[in-house]
């Protein structure tokens, strides 16, 4: 004890000074935090009290510890859940702002913070508790790089491990890993499908829940998390933290970005009666939002148990440093806000202003990252699209629920679709944002996949053992006349087109187009659209689909797809159109909705039911390139006048077309799409 010295009450966490490490943890209403000291083995060996107290930091220093130490955390203070309080010292405790843990967080039934009565749980979690482990700042700071207009990118959202887990040319020790994921196999294989931006699903340290492990299944997703700045060991392969350095510098050299999906809207603690692994332990009366009217329960916005308090100013401070670790130490490029409405709560509800949002924008370093919101949450006044910052983007699911259904063959669908198609402007412009705002998506991990969109009627997720009540029962999906696989050649087809059809649609439309990873060769979770506790051979990317003839056609098609949206600037337009700008050379206005006669869609033609065939005309201002794009998903072929009428030429189709001598007239078989371009 003797050797325990007052320390500093900044910076937070755990830091190597050479010398010795420093300690300080925020609690405003502990009574006392003792520091646990452990080696490789997980052996306590020695317990220190730390000393002091400065500004609601308790603080320390030991002298000659040095990077590498393993420790945690026991907490003491009041257990009265009446008043928010949830201190229990037979709890071991992680520290927020660990930057390294020694194994991934699984919870156990010894993690629960208290018994069935409502007393302090008296069992020691400490042998079933991961360590925080001291470390100190990477060799180097990843290079920098040109950044991506938002008009060029293409997001591509895909799961570290699932993506590199059955991957053919990675080696064994290296799939499932962030080292796996920067193998050239990988990198060379987004550079050639034309992605610029990878977005990961949560790679921040998450849990599995105890739940998950009585079933004997684990928290595939990540959506569970626990401590913010720590990478999950499940990721890092025992290679250390620079190895995920690496491997952004390595996509950074090859011109693509990093976005990585966080969750600051709850943690894997859950309600009252969920684990006690950090902030529960530490001060749950600040960490969290509790009900003002029965402090022993959460309030909970995100239907995860409980939602982070984001109102209080050290828990804004610890996200807030928790992102720009992220940026400036592994050179992550942006992120994309799980539940996002839940971060600009306030008593009063959603306020764009609220504290977390306000700092991010005026932030110098996070102010120029990609912010990404996932624009809902399950609260009051939850679904906010449209509600954000400038300066964000968001998941556009009036987009992914609009495409779905014309395709299917819904009626009524076309003043909806035209909306997304050009932009979603009504969400957006009235702030002075641009159509990049809208990230459109037809699929994300949250669904079916594309080709089970295309397969499916219904939900099959007996595999997640909850009696398929789990998972979205609105998926405007559809079997086109057999649940599930089909030896059909006619319903291959057409699913197969279908397919390409929805990818056409995301590629062709103004805003940000977003892939889901696999969907470009039918990867399938044979009807699951859940898969959150997957974390095995259905969820994981299937690469022998390859070996398909039918599936490698359909993953050059979509290359050249996105080849066509990369070498077409009026597919990617850096305003919204609205018919007011003429072409300078054609005369032709900059957006116009035709019907298949070759007329100006107005009035009731918007509003005809059984209309399922548009087309979209395109003019560059200043040149000659008009780009006509044509949608037909009836089940029959429609005849489209084409204005101006020609010559055309075929730039890409989901159908069978001819390539050439298009002049006044095409027919355009059914459920399909086309793209023409006016030569000239």
């Amino acid at each position: 004890m003797s050797r325990l010295k007052a320390g500093s009450p900044t910076p937070l966490g755990a830091h190597w000074d050479g010398r010795g490490v420093n300690f300080a943890l925020f609690s405003a209403h502990a009574t006392r935090v003792d520091l646990c000291l452990f080696d490789a083995q997980g052996r306590e060996r020695e317990r220190l009290t730390l000393p002091e107290y400065t500004d609601q930091v308790w603080h320390g220093y030991v002298p000659g510890l040095r990077v590498g130490q393993h420790y945690g955390y026991r907490v003491h203070g009041p257990w009265l859940p009446g008043a928010g309080h949830r201190f229990n010292p037979a709890k071991l405790l992680l520290d927020p702002y660990a930057r390294e843990l020694s194994t991934p967080i699984r919870c156990y039934p010894c993690h629960s913070g208290e018994t069935s009565d409502g007393r302090p749980d008296p069992r020691d979690s400490a042998p079933f508790t991961p360590r925080c482990v001291v470390s100190t700042g990477l060799p180097q700071r990843p290079g920098h790089h040109d950044p991506i207009s938002w008009s060029e990118s293409i997001l591509y959202e895909a799961h570290v491990g699932g993506f590199t887990q059955r991957h053919p040319d990675i080696p064994e020790t290296l799939r499932g890993s962030f080292a796996g994921f920067g193998h050239p196999a990988v990198i060379d294989y987004l550079v050639k499908l034309g992605i610029t931006a990878v977005e990961w699903l949560p790679v921040q340290a998450f849990a599995d829940e105890a739940f998950l492990l009585e079933r004997g299944l684990a928290n595939y997703w990540g959506y569970a998390p626990v401590v913010w700045m720590a990478p999950d060991p499940r990721y890092l392969a025992n290679a250390g933290t620079q190895t995920l350095q690496t491997t952004v510098q390595r996509l950074h050299d090859a011109g693509i970005e990093v976005i990585i999906d966080v969750v600051y809207n709850h943690t894997a603690e859950g309600n009252h009666t969920g684990a006690t692994l950090c902030y529960r332990g530490i001060d749950n009366a600040s960490y969290y939002r509790l009900n003002p009217n029965h402090p022993g329960r959460y309030l909970d916005d995100t239907g995860c148990g409980n939602s982070v308090n984001l109102q209080h100013p050290r828990v804004v401070q610890l996200v807030m440093d928790s992102l720009r670790y992220w940026v400036t130490e592994f050179g992550i490029d942006g992120f994309r806000f799980d539940l996002a409405t839940a971060l600009g709560r306030t008593t009063t509800g959603f306020d764009p202003a609220a504290p977390l949002l306000t700092a991010m924008q005026q932030d110098p370093v996070l102010s120029h990252c990609r912010l990404i919101a996932e624009p809902w949450d399950i609260g009051p006044g939850g679904y906010q699209l449209g509600g954000f910052p400038p300066g964000w983007a968001e998941w556009n699911d009036r987009y992914r629920d609009s495409l779905r259904r014309f395709w299917r063959g819904d009626a009524g669908e076309l003043p909806e679709l035209a909306r997304r198609l050009s932009g979603s402007s009504e969400l957006a412009e009235f702030t002075g944002q641009r159509p990049w705002t809208s990230i459109n998506f037809i699929t994300s991990h949250d669904g079916f996949t594309l080709h089970d969109l295309v397969s499916y009627n219904d939900k099959h997720n007996q595999a997640n053992l909850e009696n398929n009540r789990d998972g979205h029962n609105n998926n405007y999906s559809d079997n086109h006349g057999v649940e599930g696989p089909s030896d059909d050649p006619e319903i291959r087809a057409l699913r197969m087109r279908q397919r390409r059809n929805l990818l056409a649609s995301l590629l062709l439309a103004q805003g940000t187009p977003m892939l889901l990873a696999g969907d470009e060769f039918g990867q399938t979770q044979r009807g699951n659209n859940n898969a959150y506790c997957q974390n095995n051979s259905l969820a994981w990317l299937d690469w022998s689909r390859l070996d398909k003839a039918e599936e490698r056609e359909q993953l050059e098609w979509v290359r050249q797809l996105i080849r066509l949206r990369r070498e077409q600037p009026l597919l990617r337009q850096s305003r919204f159109l609205h018919g007011q700008h003429y072409s300078q050379v054609t005369g032709l206005p900059d957006i116009t909705w035709l019907s298949p006669k070759g007329k100006s869609m107005h009035g009731n033609a918007w509003h005809k039911p059984k209309r399922r065939a548009l087309a979209l005309r395109l003019a560059a201002q200043t040149s000659a390139d008009t780009l006509l794009i044509l949608f037909n998903a009836n089940d029959h072929d429609v005849t489209f006048t084409l204005d101006p009428p020609g010559p055309w030429r075929l730039e890409l189709t989901t159908g069978t077309l001819p390539t050439d001598h298009i002049h006044s007239q095409l027919l355009l078989p059914h459920r399909c799409v086309a793209v023409l371009a006016l030569e000239h």
